[in-house]
């Protein structure tokens, strides 16, 4: 069974769960279980191609739509805390009716890894295998191509970690 199967299957025994009215569920199973066409055929052939893309192409076509349509990338944290946020700034802006433009905070940051200290280099290797989930002859190709790009869009306190400890280690590490 395949991952979206699976998961719509889930999304089905929660609603289940969650709805108290008995028509609701039915017609979701249903409509999951439906093998009718798209309304448009346009529609239709897109989610055939898209399907029979490899993992590697899927996120190849996710980056390529992310850049093309200008959608930035969000940590998860920042959609959970979203909706909290949002209702306590909806109650304060009637209180405030000029209220200065906030200067918007780099929240998001790329971790590049510049140069390190040759001394240093082996356990940089480790830290980085560890960090990337690389082989050792991955990581280690990847620091000496210093500089490169050691990891995108992680949230501020992250990315600061991330600099100590790699600045602890002996490498010259610069958020973007």
């Amino acid at each position: 069974m395949s991952f979206a199967a699976r998961s719509a299957r889930l999304a089905v025994a929660t609603a289940a769960k969650r709805c108290t009215c008995s028509s609701a569920v039915p017609i979701i199973a249903r409509r999951w279980q439906s093998t009718a066409p798209a309304a448009d055929p346009k529609i239709g052939e897109i989610v055939d191609r898209i399907s029979k893309l490899t993992l590697l192409e899927t996120a190849d076509l996710v980056a390529l739509l992310k850049s093309r349509l200008n959608i930035p990338d969000m940590a998860l944290a920042s959609f959970s805390a979203g909706p909290a946020l949002s209702a306590a700034g909806a109650a304060a802006a009637p209180v405030e009716e000029v209220a200065e433009e906030p200067v918007e905070e780099k929240t998001m940051f790329n971790v590049r890894l510049m140069k390190f200290d040759a001394a240093a280099k082996p356990k940089i290797i480790k830290e980085v295998k560890s960090l990337l989930g690389l082989s050792l002859v991955d990581s280690k190709k990847f620091v000496e191509a210093a500089p490169k790009m050691l990891k995108e869009g992680m949230p501020k306190e992250e990315a600061e970690k991330l600099q100590k400890v790699m600045k602890d280690l002996g490498a010259e590490v610069v958020l973007e």
